[in-house]
């Protein structure tokens, strides 16, 4: 069974540091690329960061971008997202999630689309 699920959301103010990890098992985690989505109040999912397989390529969203660092350990099987500077408007439910073929269903949201995603983990900036 495909599992992912996330870690280390928290409260924190503006313009600080959170690291989130997110633990994936069921499935050859290094063969496939791997993600970061959000979904702040009241809006759709939004696509953040992805990382591919073989973990030398990675892309942002414009939003976050310079400010989140997306990297994995493959040895432990997780994703991770360090997330600095942060403020009020990346206040969200943070999801990991992939796109490869892991055997579930693909479901597409805010423009981004996944066959795995985990449960989340709820990141708030606020001072």
């Amino acid at each position: 069974e495909v599992q992912l699920v996330e870690s280390g959301g928290g409260l924190v103010q503006p313009g600080g540091s959170l690291r989130l990890s997110c633990a994936a098992s069921g499935f050859s985690f290094s063969d496939y690329p791997m993600s970061w989505v959000r979904q702040a109040p009241g809006k759709g999912l939004e696509w953040v960061s992805t990382i591919n397989s073989g973990g030398g390529s990675t892309y942002y969203a414009d939003s976050v971008k310079g400010r989140f660092t997306i990297s994995t350990d493959n040895a432990k099987n997780t994703l991770y997202l360090q997330m600095n500077s942060l403020k009020t408007e990346d206040t969200a439910v943070y999801f990991c999630a992939t796109n490869g073929d892991v055997g579930g269903e693909l479901i597409c949201s805010g423009g981004y689309c996944y066959t795995a995603k985990g449960q989340g983990t709820q990141v708030t900036v606020s001072s």
